[in-house]
Parts: structure tokens; C-alpha cells; sequence
């Protein structure tokens, strides 16, 4: 069974930074597109960006500047790092993975940002 494991998300004041992680297993296959999603209350989840096997990167406008996602092939892990958040950037965070022709979610993690 395919599980997503997500690590990293807290609280922390405007300009500050946090790193999420999250790691896929239980596949014996390894993953394409790998990416984070984010849904505010009261919102729709958006896309915030994708990176794939090759490293090619994606992020929405509202990040780009800021946020920097990587991936670790090897263990079939990918990061977010986000930098100088904003109040706007307060959500929860799901990983995101397709794997043979699949798509998995993760749990998600809270990221609040004070101002």
C-alpha cells in the first residue's frame, strides 16, 4: 500500500521559513511528478508546485521567489522550502505523487503564519 508521509509543518511568524518533506513508500516502483498542494479554510486546494523525475519545476506566482521544491529520487522523498512566509501562506499542505499511472495524496500538514 502506497503511503505518503509528510514532516515539517508549525507555526511561525511572517518572513520566517519552514522546510516540509514528504516521503513516499509502500510502492516498489518509483515516483514521476511529484508535488505540494495547499487549501486554506474556506478555499480550494491549489497547486504550489511540482517538480519531476528529471528535476524540471512548476510553482504557482503566488511562490515563486520564495518557495523551492526539490526531490531526492533516491528516496523517493520531496522537499518544500519555504522562505519569508506571508499570513496568506497559512494552509494545509499536501504532498502529492503520481506512481504507475496513479495519483496518491498525503495527510496533510498544518502551516500557520502569524503576522
Amino acid at each position: 500500500q502506497v503511503q505518503l508521509v509528510e514532516s515539517g509543518g508549525g507555526l511561525v511568524q511572517a518572513g520566517g521559513s519552514l522546510r516540509l518533506s514528504c516521503a513516499a513508500s509502500g510502492s516498489g516502483f518509483s515516483t514521476n511528478v511529484m508535488g505540494w498542494y495547499r487549501q486554506a479554510p474556506g478555499k480550494q486546494r491549489e497547486s504550489v508546485a511540482t517538480i519531476t523525475t528529471g528535476g524540471i519545476t512548476n510553482y504557482a506566482d503566488s511562490v515563486k521567489g520564495r518557495f523551492t521544491i526539490s526531490r531526492d529520487n533516491a528516496k523517493s522523498t520531496v522537499y518544500l522550502q519555504m522562505n519569508s512566509l506571508k499570513p496568506e501562506d497559512t494552509a494545509v499542505y499536501y504532498c502529492n505523487a503520481w506512481i504507475m499511472l496513479r495519483n496518491y495524496w498525503g495527510q496533510g500538514t498544518q502551516v500557520t503564519v502569524s503576522s
